[in-house]
């Protein structure tokens, strides 16, 4: 497509060309993401369930759920699903995850809006707080694709070391 104020347009190059080696690996990235993001939501919804039982209420009980989801896919994350990312260690991997709870709170504002805006309008999500935190985890997941695999586990991460970051096309 051309535009005679802006030329050919350009592939986005954040995005792999469908049927290239890049998207195959891209796909799998993107699904291994879902699969953790599904075990951080029982991580999340478990943690919320037992904080509500506890008597911290829906609204704080979801900040510490939050937290314990973020670490546990944190972890999944840099483990399986970004595996051939280059490998911060020590000190480093633990700038490296405080670097994953900053960048994903761009999620986080998706996925808490979506909680608390539901929980304040829907009934059937006021009486089951768990219900919100499906669609939360729903609104926050793209984004924090995204901003996960290219800066904390892709070329702009400053936690990692110069070794292998070359050679992963993150």
């Amino acid at each position: 497509m051309t535009s005679a104020l802006s030329g050919p347009a350009l592939p986005d190059p954040a995005l792999p060309r469908a049927g290239g080696p890049a998207f195959g690996r891209v796909a799998g990235e993107l699904f291994r993401f879902g699969v953790v993001g599904v075990v951080g939501f029982l991580v999340d919804a478990g943690v919320l369930t037992a904080g509500i039982a506890l008597g911290t209420g829906p609204w704080f009980g979801r900040v510490l759920s939050y937290v314990a989801a973020a670490s546990t896919t944190y972890a999944l994350n840099r483990a399986w699903t970004f595996r051939s990312a280059p490998r911060a260690s020590g000190r480093a991997a633990a700038r490296q995850w405080a670097l994953f709870l900053a960048v994903n709170l761009i999620g986080f504002v998706f996925n808490y809006g979506t909680y608390a805006a539901l929980l304040a309008t829907v009934p059937l999500v006021a009486a089951h707080p768990v219900l919100g935190v499906a669609a939360g985890s729903l609104a926050g997941m793209v984004a924090n694709f995204f901003v996960t695999r290219r800066f904390v586990f892709g070329a702009a991460n400053p936690c990692a070391g110069t070794e292998g970051a070359s050679a992963w096309k993150g």
